[in-house]
C-alpha cells in the first residue's frame, strides 16, 4: 500500500529531518509538510533538507487543517509539533502545543482515510520529584504531577489522544515518550545550559539524567509511522549519567549552590537570555528522571545507536567542548557582566 503521510512541526530540526526521512523511503507516495511557517532550509536552498517532502503553511491552531487532512487523502500522521520553550510567551506556547493537538485529532477523527495516529510526547510527563520511584515504565503514575509549562501540555496532549483513541479505535495510535534530546544540531534549553563555561547545581544533588540522541528520534518515529505498533512507549539510550559525570565530560565548572539560589540564577539566567530554565528543568537538575525502555526494545525488536552516554559525547565533540575551563569561565563572566 502506498500511504500519503502528514507530518506537522517541519518548520524544526527534528520534524524536518523526520519529513525527509519519510520522503526518501520508497514505499510512501507522499509525505506533506505543514507548519505556520516554512523550514529555515526552503528560505536558503530550496528545501533540500525536506526532499520530497510537499510544504503546506498552515496553523494548526485553525480548523483548516482538517481540509488538507481530507483534500490530500492523508492516511498516516505524525504529530512532530510539540514545542518545548515559549517563543514568545507561555500561553501562546500553550495555544500552539494543546489546541494545536485538539484541532489536529479532531480533523483525524472525522477523516475517513486516517489510519495512523503518531505522537511524539516527552519523558517529563512522569515529573521530577524526591518521591519519585527508581526508574519509570509507561504504566507508572507520577507521584507529583507536572503543573507547569512543556510537560503539564505534554501531559494534556497524552490525555487527548487517549481520547481520539477511545473514539476510534479503528485508528492505530502511538505515542512516544522521548528523554531529553541531545545532537550536533538539537537546541534546547537543556543543550543551551550544558554549553555555559560555569553550570549552577544544586548543592547536595546529583540527579540522574537520560539522553536520546537525534538520530534514534528520527529513525524510532519513522518506523512507527510505516509499522502497525500502537501504544504508549518510553525512548531513551541505554544507561544514565549524573550530572557530575556530564559537567567533567564537558570540561566545565560547576557551581553548587543552595536550591533557593539555584532558582534565582534561573531567573537571572533568563533575563540575560543565557539560558531559559523553567519550573520542570530545575526540578530535573535536582532530582533527574530515568525511564524503563524495555517495552519499545520488546516491540520493535530495536535498541538506540547510541547510549545516554554516546549521546551526550556526540552533542559535546559538535560544540567543540572540553576546553581549557579557566579562559572559558572567564569569557562567560565577562558576558556575564555585560548583559547586565
Amino acid at each position: 500500500m502506498t500511504h500519503t503521510v502528514l507530518v506537522t512541526g517541519v518548520s524544526r530540526h527534528i520534524g524536518a529531518r523526520v519529513a525527509s526521512a519519510l520522503a526518501a523511503d520508497p514505499g510512501i507516495g507522499r509525505v506533506i509538510g505543514v507548519d505556520t511557517v516554512p523550514p529555515s532550509s526552503l528560505t536558503r536552498d530550496g528545501g533540500a533538507l525536506l526532499g520530497r517532502t510537499e510544504f503546506v503553511r498552515i496553523d494548526l491552531r485553525t480548523p483548516d487543517i482538517a481540509q488538507v487532512i481530507s483534500a490530500e487523502d492523508v492516511d498516516t500522521v505524525v504529530h512532530m509539533s510539540l514545542v518545548s520553550e515559549p517563543a514568545k510567551s507561555r500561553s501562546a506556547m500553550m495555544e500552539h502545543n494543546v489546541i494545536g493537538t485538539m484541532q489536529l485529532l479532531a480533523a483525524c477523527q472525522r477523516s475517513a482515510m486516517v489510519r495512523r495516529v503518531v505522537v511524539r510526547s516527552t519523558t517529563a510527563v512522569y515529573g521530577s520529584s524526591p518521591h519519585a520511584p527508581a526508574v519509570f515504565t509507561e504504566d507508572t503514575e507520577p507521584v507529583d504531577v507536572p503543573h507547569s509549562g512543556y510537560a503539564k501540555d505534554a501531559i494534556e496532549i497524552e490525555g487527548y489522544v487517549r481520547g481520539f483513541a477511545r473514539r476510534r479505535s479503528d485508528v492505530l495510535t502511538s505515542t512516544l515518550r522521548f528523554a531529553n534530546l541531545m545532537g550536533p544540531r538539537v537546541d534546547s534549553p537543556l543543550t543551551r545550559y550544558f554549553s555555559q563555561p560555569a553550570l549552577p547545581t544544586v548543592f547536595g544533588f546529583d540527579p540522574r539524567l537520560q539522553f536520546v540522541h537525534e538520530d534514534d528520534v528520527v529513525e524510532v518515529m519513522c518506523r512507527m509511522a510505516v509499522e502497525d505498533r500502537p501504544g504508549v512507549f518510553n525512548v531513551s539510550g541505554d544507561g544514565v549519567l549524573l550530572l557530575s559525570q556530564c559537567v567533567r565530560r564537558a570540561g566545565r565548572t560547576a557551581l553548587p549552590v543552595p536550591s533557593p539560589a539555584f532558582g534565582v540564577l534561573g531567573m537571572l539566567a533568563r533575563t540575560t537570555g543565557l539560558v531559559d530554565f523553567s519550573p520542570e528543568q530545575l526540578a530535573l537538575m535536582s532530582h533527574g528522571r530515568v525511564v524503563d525502555t524495555t517495552r519499545l526494545a520488546a516491540t520493535l525488536a530495536w535498541k538506540p545507536k547510541f547510549t545516554t552516554a554516546a549521546a551526550f559525547d556526540d552533542f559535546l565533540q559538535s560544540r567543540g567542548m572540553g576546553a581549557d575551563r579557566t579562559a572559558a569561565l572567564v569569557d562567560w563572566l565577562s558576558g556575564l557582566a555585560t548583559r547586565r
